[in-house]
């Protein structure tokens, strides 16, 4: 009958019918009544499980069988713990204990320590469980022993220590694996995943979740949704967090999981402050904290308060009633054992004390360790809150160490990350920081290497590719569906977490000034850079770097806007004569704040420019008439001015609907007799790889909220971003004759042009504005007869004649 119990773990289905038909012909009811409870719980059925095992204590209490009577407590402890009713938790392992004993008693310490952790008790959890550990290693109880290793590891994991947490967690899936509990190894995957989010990676979080969840079922699915939710939220993506804890809380608080639901309210909040809502946040913390106090989970109410803090440090209180309350919460959480809560709220402290212009010394110090061994956006902060108490000491030497360090400590995170989105929100955990080492930085030298080392955060070559097979299905899978008019945002969400998981590497390219100046030659850099409200530039020609202070960056802001808005309507409708004026006096003020004050430090060079911003999106053709390009940053541009074709072949396609989009590829085929012709859009992925010339006519769509799911529409359906990002070996030269596609979302620019110039790709010619498509198969002739005739492709873009309708394309990468 024992084989019951340990069927409720491993097959809770089959255990709870069993147990059911079992009870009007056993002798045995409390231990039939347990097993059918223990699978109950398992199948997400909390209350049901409750019953039985309230209705096997009386039972066995009535019949005198104490010890039954005690193992049924035993296993009270989990599911009260669940409801979280944890002050009767601990009650029925206090009755329980001194009367079990072997197995029996260590279970119930495992079962005591996990109600422990989940009342925050860390410590004492630990305490609990440790001496039963090496009983259990030696015993037969693998269900049993994988349930303490868990609930070990997860509480170092709680305290910050994360690779103990690991080793035990590793343990238990070695064990469950061993003994074939398919469930429980699942889980103890989920909770390494856990792990790996706490250290930072992302992907391989994601990974060991996806591998998880199939295995999964009621409590253990459910907590792992709300673990999940805390990964994308370190990860930087709050908004999608937000719908998953929505859906999690709602299944949680439908099943009875009490103590679930407080632990995801604390997690809701923590998504909506990271979402830019701390009013919000603050609310929904206060839910937490009074479900945390109800069900007597007083270490769980101080990460509630703590969330507090943080929300009115986001609001903007900066006052000395926040600063004592900083302190004091910093104090408790240290001595619950919440040393990255408390590290973040000393860093609090000390920001608000040196706002007030008091000393932050004294709150700073307890901080070493947590600079050395806690997450990244952690020990970032850390390093951001000494940068500032140096410089508050007039101490720039010291600041600028503490910024190196901590950006060094952002490059290490990052490094982790293969998904551009991520890497993208990786470099702004690091936003503050690196805008004071901008602020910090004095000469043009300084100020040139500050930005530069804050750029190449989310701008990382990729040089380990391989295609995906379940991402390249899901890819088919999107076009098919896309061609038939499908609702696609479900296949959207499986590509993006499909691409999370990957891990490529992402090699450190830093050459330096002296390799950057070398290499322009005759050119003229034009690094744009912001600090505070103001802009900035840098310029480098002739070998000389200098740097020019510009002025207010919202006028720059405003007059791009004009000038993008008026290009676009002239892309529609070229005769306009009132938008060629607004376009004209757009242009000139533009002029005026963006170039006049760097004339003479680059005079009539061809120009490498590095946009900051919302200069990433504007058509610079209607500012310059001369060659140029537009690169991510200085250090991009070497890397690709340094690439080297790989293979000679062409290609040439076009999209459907685009009636001068055939007449561009026939007479672009002329110049290139040999070229292929693909038009399926896996075809013209695999012809793109080594291509040394590409160039695709076809509608284009640039996609905001997720640059990669822009698109180029070809006759089976759209090849977006996340194809490019499958090809092993782009091609030298692409030009998308399309609209939008040179825009950028961040400055990053993720999307088309990011990603074949991270990819490798020298150099692509693309629209950041619409076109009129009867305007461009001239212009792309032209274009391409300059290109065959020996000129460079920022040359050969300079001379082709433009009309308003192609206003918006512009050279990216080597020129």
């Amino acid at each position: 009958m024992t084989d019951l119990i340990r069927l409720a773990v491993t097959d809770p289905p089959a255990a709870y019918d069993r147990a059911l038909s079992l009870l009007t012909s056993t002798d045995d009811r409390p231990l039939v009544l347990r097993a059918a409870a223990l699978a109950a719980n398992e199948l997400g059925l909390l209350d049901e499980g409750l019953r039985h095992l309230e209705q096997a204590l009386t039972e066995a209490e009535s019949s005198g069988h104490t010890y039954a009577a005690a193992q049924v407590r035993m296993n009270l402890v989990g599911l009260l713990a669940a409801r979280g009713d944890i002050p009767n938790a601990l009650a029925a392992a206090a009755q329980a204990e001194g009367i079990l004993a072997g197995e029996d008693a260590d279970r119930l310490s495992a079962n005591r320590a996990g109600a422990l952790a989940r009342a925050g008790r860390l410590a004492e959890a630990h305490q609990a469980a440790a001496p039963a550990l090496p009983r259990l290693r030696s015993g037969g109880d693998p269900v049993t022993l994988m349930g303490l290793l868990t609930n070990l590891g997860l509480a170092r994991a709680l305290h910050a220590d994360l690779p103990a947490a690991e080793s035990l967690l590793a343990e238990a899936v070695a064990v469950g694996s061993a003994a074939d509990l398919q469930h429980q190894t699942a889980m103890a995957r989920a909770n390494l995943a856990f792990v790996a989010s706490r250290r930072g990676n992302f992907s391989r979080a994601l990974r060991l979740y996806a591998e998880a969840e199939p295995d999964l079922t009621g409590e253990r699915l459910a907590q792992t949704r709300l673990d999940q939710s805390e990964t994308l939220i370190r990860a930087g993506l709050p908004a999608e967090a937000r719908p998953l804890l929505t859906m999690a809380l709602a299944d949680a608080t439908a099943h009875g999981y009490a103590c679930d639901v407080a632990d995801g309210l604390l997690l809701l909040a923590h998504a909506e402050l990271a979402d830019g809502d701390p009013e919000r946040a603050a609310a929904t913390a206060e839910r937490a904290r009074a479900a945390f106090a109800a069900q007597e989970r007083t270490g769980w109410m101080l990460l509630a308060e703590h969330l507090l803090l943080r929300a009115r440090w986001a609001e903007g209180d900066r006052s000395t009633v926040l600063l004592r309350t900083a302190t004091a919460t910093a104090e408790r959480l240290e001595r619950g054992g919440w040393r990255e809560a408390s590290a973040e709220a000393r860093i609090i402290a000390a920001r608000v004390a040196l706002h007030l212009k008091r000393p932050a010394g004294h709150l700073l110090a307890p901080l070493s360790r947590a600079r050395t061994t806690g997450p990244a956006a952690l020990r970032v902060a850390a390093y951001h809150a000494i940068a500032l108490e140096h410089w508050a000491r007039q101490d720039r030497r010291g600041a600028l160490s503490a910024i190196w360090s901590g950006l060094h400590v952002l490059e290490e995170h990052a490094e982790a990350l293969s998904a551009a989105d991520l890497r993208a929100r990786a470099a702004g955990l690091g936003s503050e920081l690196a805008a004071l080492g901008l602020h910090l930085a004095r000469s043009a030298r300084e100020l040139l290497t500050a930005e530069e080392r804050q750029r190449a955060l989310a701008r990382r070559p990729l040089t380990a590719r391989a295609s995906d097979p379940e991402r390249a299905a899901l890819l088919t899978k999107l076009r098919e569906a896309a061609s038939d008019g499908q609702h696609l945002d479900d296949l959207e969400s499986q590509i993006r977490t499909t691409t999370r998981r990957r891990t490529l590497t992402h090699p450190s390219y830093n050459p330096g000034i002296p390799s950057l100046i070398d290499a322009l030659g005759d050119r003229a850099l034009l690094e744009y850079v912001r600090i505070g409200p103001d802009l900035h530039a840098i310029t480098v020609s002739g070998g000389r770097p200098q740097r020019h202070h510009l002025g207010p960056f919202a006028e720059v802001m405003t007059h791009t806007n004009l000038l993008r808005a008026a290009s676009r309507r002239l892309a529609g409708n070229p005769d306009d004569d009132q938008t060629r004026s607004a376009q004209a006096q757009a242009s000139a003020r533009l002029e005026q704040l963006l170039l006049h004050p760097l004339h003479s430090a680059v005079a009539d060079r061809a120009a490498v420019i590095a946009p900051t911003g919302v200069l990433h999106t504007l058509p610079w053709t209607a500012l310059f008439d001369r060659p140029f390009t537009v690169v991510p940053s200085a250090t991009s541009w070497l890397l690709a001015h340094r690439q080297r074709p790989i293979g000679n072949h062409v290609v040439l396609t076009h999209g459907p609907g685009l009636p001068h989009a055939a007449t561009e590829i026939r007479a672009l085929h002329e110049l290139h007799p040999g070229a292929l012709t693909p038009s399926r859009a896996e075809d013209v992925r695999a012809a793109l790889n080594n291509a040394a010339l590409a160039h695709i006519a076809a509608h284009g769509e640039f996609r905001d909220g997720n640059a990669l799911f822009s698109r180029l529409h070809l006759a089976d359906g759209p090849l977006m971003g996340y194809d490019l990002e499958e090809l092993e070996a782009p091609p030298h030269i692409a030009v998308l004759s399309a609209c939008d596609l040179g825009r950028a979302e961040t400055d990053c620019v993720a999307g088309m042009v990011g990603t074949l110039l991270a990819l490798g790709t020298a150099t692509v010619i693309a629209s950041v504005t619409p076109v009129r498509d009867e305007a461009t198969p001239p212009f792309m002739l032209a274009f391409h007869q300059a290109l065959a005739a020996g000129h460079s492709p920022a040359q050969a873009l300079a001379a082709a004649p433009r009309t308003p309708g192609i206003t918006g394309f512009q050279c990216f990468g080597a020129d």
